[in-house]
C-alpha cells in the first residue's frame, strides 16, 4: 500500500503546487514501462497451462498431459516448440536491448520508446490474431523487442524527466526568493 506525505517548513508555508502535464506525463511513462515489464508474467505465464490454449497450439503437450496422469509437474510441458514460445520473448528482448542502446544514444529516448511501443503493439495484435504456432512465436518475439526497447529507454527517460523537474523546481525556488 502506497502512502504519501508532504513536508512543509514554517518559513515558506504550505506547498500550493499544481499537478502539471509534466507530472502526468511522468506518471504515465512510469506506469506504461511497468505494464510492459510485467506483461509476460501476467499473460504468457497465465495462458500456458490453459487446456484450450494447449489444445489449439500445442496439441501434443495436451494429449501427453491427459494420457499420463502420473506425470510430474516439472515434466508436464516438455516440448521444444512450447519452450521456444516462452523463450522467444526473452531472447528477442535481450538482443533488442543491445540495439535499443544504440538507437537511444543516436536518436534519443522518445524515438526508442516509440519503436518499442510499436513493436509491442504489433506483437500483441499478432499474438491475439495467431492462427498457428509460428504466428504466436513471431508475436512473442515482437513483444520481446518492445520489452527490450522499453527496458533500455523508459528508466533513462524517467531519470531525465526527474532531472528536468528538479531543475525546474530549483529555478522556481530561486525566483521565489
Amino acid at each position: 500500500m502506497a502512502v504519501g506525505f508532504a513536508v512543509t517548513s514554517a518559513a515558506e508555508g504550505n506547498y500550493n503546487g499544481n499537478i502539471t502535464w509534466f507530472v502526468i506525463l511522468s506518471c504515465l511513462m512510469a506506469a506504461m514501462g511497468g505494464v510492459i515489464f510485467g506483461y509476460d508474467i501476467g499473460i504468457s505465464g497465465g495462458v500456458i497451462p490453459m487446456d484450450s490454449f494447449l489444445k489449439r497450439f500445442f496439441h501434443e503437450v495436451y494429449i501427453k498431459m491427459n494420457e499420463d496422469t502420473k506425470i510430474s509437474n516439472y515434466c508436464k510441458f516438455d516440448s521444444q516448440l512450447l519452450t521456444s514460445f516462452t523463450s522467444s520473448l526473452y531472447i528477442a528482448g535481450l538482443f533488442a536491448s543491445f540495439f535499443a542502446s544504440f538507437v537511444t544514444r543516436v536518436f534519443g529516448c522518445k524515438p526508442s520508446m516509440l519503436i518499442g511501443g510499436a513493436a509491442f503493439l504489433t506483437g500483441s495484435a499478432l499474438g491475439g490474431a495467431a492462427s498457428n504456432v509460428f504466428m504466436l512465436i513471431l508475436g512473442c518475439a515482437l513483444l520481446g523487442v518492445g520489452v527490450g526497447f522499453a527496458n533500455q529507454s523508459v528508466p533513462l527517460y524517467l531519470s531525465e524527466m526527474a532531472l528536468q523537474g528538479t531543475e525546474e523546481l530549483s529555478t522556481m525556488a530561486s525566483n521565489f526568493h
